[in-house]
């Protein structure tokens, strides 16, 4: 496998390093003593046939019991909403739960930062979790409707309690369009977990169940408070992130982070100092491209009945009621300007001859001084210069090959690719 680091190393270092342009364009902040049915929709029930989809054995209801406000919660900035699981005989389940959505009444699309702040205090033990994630809110034209997983899933927070130190951010969606019809081994799944410790992609990258429950005061736990879990959604990737560190990063494209091969691709990379799992890529056919299209929010709990279920089957430790604390969810536009686009601006500078032999010439349109690097395919820095105006640069001690120019100035991060010949 051959990876495309030049591309890859740039992109991120540019999302990393300058932060995004954003307007706050919905929000709501649970500061009432109810749910705005303006903007969510409650769910009940037990899913299609019975099932959600993940084998879980509680039915999702509208009741207080399971949906309700509190003011009074440590480190909420005002009040905040509280879906609940319960063990308890209800019509025909031994739990019960909350669920709410956006669809038809708010979805949004590639150029907009979705997160949330979450607490889920009492998600510790096998069996219970918590999401927040996103599903289709458009279909196909001449359609009435969008198969699973062909419409595409995002899972921004994926928190159970048998990984208690780890949250998962990942994609779903399928490999072929298989006339929109299910099928079951047609399903492609990219993610990457979080440390809560060292806010990155932990080692090894998948955990595993264990540790639970966490000690109360154990701050390395996903259910010690708050944090913000969300994504930068572009055109052609989905940046997860807490806390604003990116975690995991999915092009829809083959070729946006690796080789053009027609694989599905994931890797873990260390980016600015950080482990980031990079994936691609899941715009397999023509008829949908699942993450360029509008998707609707959800927040739901849910309590596991089965060893497939994510997370595992409720244990017999698990304790119950179990409440997790939504104190805002909020969606920005985003300034598509910064990133992939705007790496590729080069109007300030000119770098020539592109390949070269003996002398890299970097000419400046501004008065600004500015640092050039110089990155070898594996990311490595073998040239690194403060300058205050165009210059020459010696490269005929270095060895052939495909290298990366990144220029920083104070306000904004270049790069290109060069060839040494």
């Amino acid at each position: 496998m051959k990876i495309n680091l030049v591309t890859l190393i740039f992109w991120c270092i540019t999302l990393l390093s300058f932060g995004q342009s954003k307007t706050l364009i919905w929000e709501d902040d649970f500061d009432s003593t109810r749910l705005d049915l303006s903007k969510w929709n409650i769910e009940t029930g037990t899913g299609v046939n019975g099932d959600f989809g993940t084998g879980q054995v509680d039915r999702a209801t509208d009741r207080e019991e399971n949906i309700s406000f509190y003011n009074d919660v440590p480190g909420a900035e005002n009040g905040c909403l509280a879906i609940t699981t319960r063990k308890e005989f209800y019509i025909d389940r031994n739990y019960t739960s909350g669920r709410i959505n956006t669809g038809g009444k708010a979805s949004w699309g590639p150029g907009h930062r979705i997160v949330a702040r979450v607490f889920p205090r009492d998600v510790k033990q096998m069996g219970q979790g918590f999401a927040f994630w996103m599903m289709p809110d458009e279909i196909p034209a001449g359609w009435d409707y969008i198969m699973w997983p062909q419409g595409g899933e995002m899972d921004i927070m994926e928190y159970v309690g048998s990984i208690p130190f780890h949250n998962l951010g990942s994609v779903h969606y399928a490999w072929f369009w298989q006339n929109n019809q299910w099928a079951d081994w047609n399903h492609g799944h990219k993610g990457a977990y979080y440390s809560f410790e060292t806010e990155q992609v932990p080692v090894p990258l998948e955990p595993g169940y264990g540790n639970y429950p966490p000690d109360e005061e154990d701050e390395n736990a996903g259910s010690f408070g708050f944090h913000t879990y969300g994504i930068d959604w572009y055109a052609d990737r989905i940046e997860f992130f807490i806390d604003d560190n990116v975690y995991h990063i999915h092009y829809l494209n083959d070729g946006g982070a690796y080789a053009k091969d027609g694989e599905d691709q994931f890797a873990v990379q260390n980016i600015e100092g950080r482990r980031v799992g990079v994936s691609e890529y899941s715009n397999h056919f023509s008829e949908w491209y699942p993450f360029e299209h509008k998707m609707y929010v959800i927040l739901s709990a849910g309590v596991g009945g089965s060893d497939y279920t994510y997370g595992g089957p409720v244990n017999s430790q698990a304790k119950f009621p179990c409440s997790v604390f939504i104190d805002w969810v909020r969606v920005y536009k985003l300034d598509l300007s910064v990133g992939v686009e705007q790496q590729a601006s080069f109007s300030d500078f000119s770098i020539y001859p592109n390949p070269v032999n003996k002398t890299l010439n970097l000419k400046s349109n501004t008065s600004d001084s500015f640092s050039v690097r110089l990155l070898d395919i594996n990311g490595r820095i073998v040239l690194h210069k403060l300058i205050d105006e165009s210059t020459a640069l010696d490269v005929s001690s270095l060895k052939h090959g495909i290298y990366s120019v990144m220029i920083e100035t104070k306000n904004r991060t270049y790069s290109k690719q060069l060839i040494i010949q």
